[in-house]
């Protein structure tokens, strides 16, 4: 996720709040370890639609990684579901859209610096 994102930085804290397993861990792609995956799955750390779910060795992207985390945090995330319905260029489309205005849409916000203990047990490759 992108650790300077307000939309993000609210999608992590939905995670640690809904994901009652503990299970999900949350790499900023300003990390070390957040860069060296997007090039490891071919995509370009600096660009927005670089989001990713990595599941049972899948690597999710864009709104389908959206989709994806919601149901891995059970409970009210599996609602993220219905998004399967609607055909992938439209999802395409409003992840798009989403991602790259996100900063002039929601802000900016730095999520490494969170106070929860239980959300920065999450973060990984934040050295």
């Amino acid at each position: 996720m992108d650790g300077e994102c307000a939309l993000c930085t609210f999608g992590a804290q939905l995670i640690d709040r809904f994901d009652k397993t503990g299970n999900i861990r949350i790499c900023p792609v300003q990390s070390p370890l957040g860069r060296a995956l997007l090039v490891h799955y071919r995509m370009d750390p600096t660009d927005p639609d670089s989001w990713i779910f990595l599941a049972n060795g899948v690597c999710w992207t864009s709104f389908d990684a959206w989709i994806k985390a919601g149901e891995a945090v059970g409970g009210i995330g599996q609602l993220m579901r219905v998004f399967w319905l609607v055909p992938r260029p439209v999802r395409d489309w409003i992840y798009q859209r989403v991602a790259r205005n996100r900063i002039a849409m929601f802000g900016k916000a730095d999520m490494c610096s969170l106070p929860s203990p239980s959300f920065r047990g999450r973060l990984i490759g934040d050295e």
